[in-house]
């Protein structure tokens, strides 16, 4: 197995190492036999390379200048992450209870303690007075089920 690895790292030395060139610096030659015709393709492929303007998609805020573009798009979404959604959740975490959900459980725990300590039932069989409360009589009920 180590004769195999070695011989891989040889074909490699060999090679010259092609895969850790730089792309750029590579300048593939067409055979030529004078050095003025490789002058030439040198001078060509800088040309080309000057030439040629990086495509650029723009993600909508500035159709004509790449670097405000950029910078808008990175002002928003620092606004929005930053201030709309980490703010936004905090401002939401830390409100006070609206709806007096606390305030009515401490309450009830109260009565409950305050019922206990004095000997009353826990909930009043009576809490609204019967005299105040009309049911309908045998009659108006009818056959209508009534579950208990």
């Amino acid at each position: 197995m180590a004769a195999l690895f070695r011989m891989n790292c040889v074909q490699g030395l060999r090679r010259g190492l092609a895969l850790m060139t730089p792309k750029e610096t590579t300048i593939y030659r067409r055979i030529a036999t004078t050095p003025k015709y490789y002058d030439d393709a040198k001078e060509s492929t800088c040309q080309e390379k000057t030439l040629v303007k990086r495509k650029w998609v723009s993600y909508g805020f500035s159709e004509t200048d790449e670097a405000e573009d950029r910078h808008t798009l990175h002002v928003t979404m620092f606004i929005v992450v930053t201030i709309v959604f980490v703010l936004g959740c905090t401002v939401m975490a830390y409100l006070p209870d609206v709806r007096g959900r606390d305030w009515a459980q401490r309450e009830a725990y109260l009565q409950l303690r305050y019922r206990e300590e004095h000997g009353l039932p826990l909930i009043d069989p009576n809490l609204i007075d019967p005299s105040k409360v009309t049911l309908p009589s045998d009659e108006e009920l009818g056959d209508t089920e009534i579950i208990i």
